[in-house]
């Protein structure tokens, strides 16, 4: 039996990464602008960890228009999904503890 911490998923494991997972895990989807200020990081900063989450296919990224201007929503994947639910399954049973025999204390 392997430790938890090998069912970490590294693409989500970054800070940031993981508050977008986590916030677009709460809802059906999320505008850009929206998620920029839940998280509290610049466009850039976003746009780059969007890019490393979209890669992975674990956010899908829509266009649309409001009149003149186009926005962006963003919506975790099935498969983001999933990997969000296991990763924090892994941290739970890091904080957990493992089940290790103690030894006898005489």
């Amino acid at each position: 039996m392997s430790h938890p911490r090998s069912r970490l998923d590294e693409v989500i494991h970054s800070p940031v990464r993981f508050s977008v997972v986590a916030a677009l895990a709460s809802a059906t989807s999320i505008e850009f602008r929206v998620l920029r200020d839940l998280v509290e990081v610049s466009d850039s900063v976003l746009s780059k960890q969007i890019a490393t989450l979209e890669e992975a296919e674990y956010v899908g990224v829509t266009k649309f228009r409001v009149g003149r201007r186009t926005r962006t929503s963003l919506s975790l994947t099935s498969q983001g999904r999933k990997a969000f639910e296991q990763h924090v399954q892994a941290l739970r049973d890091i904080a957990e503890g493992l089940d290790l025999p103690l030894p006898d204390s005489d």
